[in-house]
């Protein structure tokens, strides 16, 4: 049986969410090593003063994880929003280099409340031509 790397998000997943250890296990299906180290991050840098890790290098290591999993995992983390990089030379921050929360995971909430309307105007009849119109260029 071939392990799944993608996220499956449906609505009843979704709905059944009640802690972050299934908010892991949805983001990193059948991986118990990359499950392990989001939480680690996630709960680092929440309880870290201003929620702001200069290194995730040293939450892999405290954990006894490997660079490629810290790797794997902080891509993930950073492709949904969840977490972002700064920069030295940013001054919010201290010009210190590290991790922080991002808002673009909770911001993503609000267009994705848009869909369902969406849905709506594409399934309407009145777009039959416009819809049949669309195999003609295919």
């Amino acid at each position: 049986m071939k392990t799944r790397t993608k996220i499956a998000f449906n609505f009843n997943s979704i709905s059944r969410l009640e802690s972050l250890d299934q908010f892991g296990a949805l983001l990193f299906p059948n991986n118990t090593n990359h499950q392990k180290l989001f939480l680690a991050i996630f709960i680092e840098l929440k309880y870290a003063d201003s929620q702001f890790l200069n290194s995730l290098e040293c939450v892999a290591d405290k954990y006894g994880l490997s660079r490629r999993v810290l790797e794997i995992v902080r891509a993930k983390m950073r492709l949904l929003g969840l977490i972002d990089h700064v920069s030295r030379f940013n001054s919010k921050h201290g010009y210190q280099e590290g991790w922080i929360f991002s808002n673009r995971f909770a911001r993503s909430s609000l267009r994705l409340s848009k869909l369902p309307d969406k849905f709506k105007t594409i399934k309407d009849a009145q777009q039959e031509q416009r819809d049949r119109d669309l195999f003609r260029y295919l």
